[in-house]
């Protein structure tokens, strides 16, 4: 029987698992659940040897890999707490993550690592040379898992920083633990299936994709980064039956040349999560790839997934499904947050259970203003809910457009744009107006060939909403700007428009 602990999780599932593939990494070589919990329990020997140990904080940043993986179940067996740090991170916001936390130690590429500011006496562990060469941490003593509780600190997972300085969730066990499987029940993850990620490893959303490999058995494709062309080959290749990605990954694989000869026949499902999708392009999507595409919504300070659809039930167009099995979500009255908004009216998202962080670290103002008394998080999503309990996400609150008086959600007038046929990717943002205060300004990337003006675009979205909604300006570009994970930044869209 599983613990609900995540330092048993590579031993647990080397045993029921044995010598079935783990993790494939395309190019490269291919480990076993029992070859992963070896190395594991090697490299936590190696790291009790250099002094870490439990509630130690450690910056884990390097790319998506073998190496990444060992590391975290090493860390996790150990009882020390991993700090994640996404390798498209800069130095100085790595060496933020790790004076902030307090890291007794770094493992982070060599060339990296000596850029990366961390507190006195941190350690670095570098792959393939340095002080402390990693390899030789993996020739330690192999480490039976400690006993740890689930209330114990696991992870301290860093916010993108969007509105100041990033702070740190604290995750426990039990958190990372109830997402890992609560994720997997609803999707009916199981040991046949096989997966397909490109997701970083340290951002929640693939964190909990590799989790639940190893907790149901699967085997899991790793990528280091995503590539539209090679994840059509691969599904293919592997035979493929999950692919999990942010909506961009779904946008750059319609618009690839490849789309209409890729064999895509083996998925059964796939998940799409991290920012709101435009309907019009999750048709598209459900169509080509013939399978259900299942909408989930997370969050840093949830552990991963907290709502999503299951294969098994009819499909809801728009929403981010239910609450998983003991998580409770309501929806507040943006003007008196104690009280529920109607049903259907607009309000903002709080969720309370068993996947909510423990706070902020060393950050008591910040914790007292997201999780009020009654232990309800406030997300900063708003959303709506319909009678049978079923959540749509409008848009960020901080996002939310006000022209003239009027609220203008951001997410809405995307779905619009995203139903012209020319349009691939669009991304709506406010800028200023000296009358309005705000108008909303759309930026589009059209499909390769494809032909569309500024009022032809504007026609269309007047057809489909009303006029104080749509966009008053259009500009047509060859890409969006995008954040470490893949999401569209329409923070950067704002600052290009003020300057």
């Amino acid at each position: 029987m599983w613990s609900p602990v995540m330092s048993t999780l590579a031993a647990e599932a080397a045993r029921r698992f044995g010598d079935a593939i783990a993790v494939a990494l395309p190019g490269a070589e291919s480990l076993s659940f029992r070859e992963i919990d070896a190395r594991a329990g090697r490299c936590a020997g190696g790291l009790s040897q250099l002094g870490i140990a439990a509630g130690d904080r450690v910056v884990l940043h390097l790319a998506n890999g073998w190496e990444w993986i060992v590391a975290y179940h090493a860390l996790a067996r150990i009882g020390a707490v991993v700090v994640p740090a996404n390798i498209m991170l800069t130095g100085d916001e790595v060496g933020y993550m790790a004076n902030d936390s307090g890291a007794k130690a770094l493992i982070a590429p060599l060339d990296r690592a000596a850029k990366i500011s961390r507190p006195s006496g941190a350690q670095a562990i570098t792959p393939g040379g340095g002080d402390i060469d990693f390899a030789d941490v993996l020739k330690g003593s192999y480490n039976d898992p400690a006993s740890c509780e689930p209330a114990d600190l696991f992870t301290i997972g860093y916010t993108s920083g969007t509105t100041g300085r990033p702070k740190g969730a604290m995750l426990s066990h039990g958190n990372v633990f109830a997402s890992m499987a609560l994720t997997a029940t609803i999707h009916v993850r199981h040991r046949s299936d096989v997966v397909l990620s490109a997701l970083p490893l340290p951002h929640v959303y693939g964190n909990i994709v590799m989790n639940a490999a190893f907790q149901s058995g699967m085997r899991l494709v790793v990528l280091p980064r995503f590539d539209a062309g090679e994840v059509m080959r691969l599904i293919a290749e592997e035979q493929v039956t999950l692919f999990e990605g942010v909506p961009t990954m779904y946008y750059q694989m319609l618009a690839h040349p490849d789309i209409a000869t890729a064999d895509l026949s083996s998925l059964t499902r796939c998940t799409v999560g991290g920012q709101t999708m435009p309907t019009a392009k999750m048709e598209a999507v459900v169509r080509r790839f013939n399978c259900p595409l299942l909408e989930l919504w997370g969050m840093t300070e949830v552990a991963g997934p907290a709502t999503s659809h299951s294969p098994f039930w009819p499909p809801r167009a728009g929403s981010i499904g239910l609450p998983f099995p003991g998580v409770e979500a309501r929806i507040a009255d943006l003007d008196q947050p104690k009280r529920n908004a109607l049903r259907g009216e607009p309000g903002e998202l709080m969720v309370r259970g068993p996947l909510v962080m423990r706070g902020y670290w060393n950050n008591e103002a910040a914790t007292a203003q997201t999780i009020d008394a009654d232990c309800w998080l406030a997300t900063g999503d708003i959303a709506h809910m319909d009678e049978d309990g079923y959540i749509f996400v409008v848009d960020r609150k901080k996002d939310m457009i006000i022209t003239a008086g009027y609220n203008v959600y951001p997410a809405e007038l995307e779905q619009v744009v995203a139903m012209h046929p020319a349009v691939s990717m669009v991304a709506v943002a406010g800028v200023p107006d000296e009358e309005k205060g705000e108008i909303a300004k759309a930026f589009v990337v059209l499909h390769a060939g494809a032909k569309l003006s500024e009022g032809d675009l504007l026609d269309h979205c007047r057809k489909y909403i009303a006029a104080y909604k749509a966009p008053r300006l259009v500009a047509f570009v060859p890409d969006l700007p995008k954040t470490s994970t893949g999401k569209i930044l329409r923070r950067s869209l704002r600052e290009q428009s003020h300057n």
